[in-house]
């Protein structure tokens, strides 16, 4: 169970099914982030893509602000179905782009074929550090993200990056928030390993 905090949903519940295993952002630590984003940009006028979108806390927060382009990537198919399901019901179908599929398969599928302001990734809680510091590179080598924007990494406090883009990280009890600046066209470097 989540709710989305603020805009046309505003105190909305969402209830997921039961035998989901999913760990929505605290609305505690959601509330914190989108105050720290509406400060930088305007929602009506950003892409955002939503990494291990679970069962969409952040793709319909983003949504429910006036987020016209938000791409959530989520691979458990129960999960799929329920985001499309609830973005119908919500009437964010034409706002939210449900893809299934696995995060790394996906940001190596689709390499330098869309930049957004906002990448969020909220992976499960127990993946290995090296997974993590792969997606940071996944978004920032492939130009995932535009000249203004940013990725945010939802993570365990305890876990602390280290890393040349890292501009900021915000901790909420246990939930930390990484901001991760682009690559400047020098520091790209091209992947070609799959």
């Amino acid at each position: 169970m989540y709710r989305i905090i603020s805009g046309k949903w505003k105190a909305k519940k969402i209830a997921a099914p039961k035998n989901f295993d999913v760990r929505p952002t605290t609305d505690f630590a959601k509330e914190a982030l989108f105050s720290i984003l509406e400060n930088t940009y305007d929602m009506q006028s950003v892409s955002v893509l939503d990494l291990f979108a679970g069962i969409g806390s952040i793709s319909f927060e983003f949504a429910s602000r006036g987020c016209g382009d938000v791409t959530s990537v989520e691979m458990n198919p129960k999960h799929t179905s329920f985001l499309n399901t609830t973005a119908s019901e919500l009437g964010f179908s034409l706002q939210v782009n449900v893809q299934r599929g696995d995060v790394f398969d996906w940001l190596k599928k689709f390499r330098n074929k869309k930049s957004f302001e906002i990448v969020f990734s909220d992976a499960p809680f127990e993946m290995e550090e090296k997974k993590y510091q792969e997606i940071i590179s996944l978004v920032l080598n492939n130009k995932y993200l535009k000249e203004n924007g940013v990725l945010i990494v939802e993570h365990q406090s305890r876990m602390k990056f280290d890393h040349p883009n890292l501009m900021d990280t915000r901790k909420y009890g246990n939930v930390s928030f990484s901001f991760f600046r682009p690559n400047k066209e020098e520091d790209i470097t091209i992947t070609t390993e799959e």
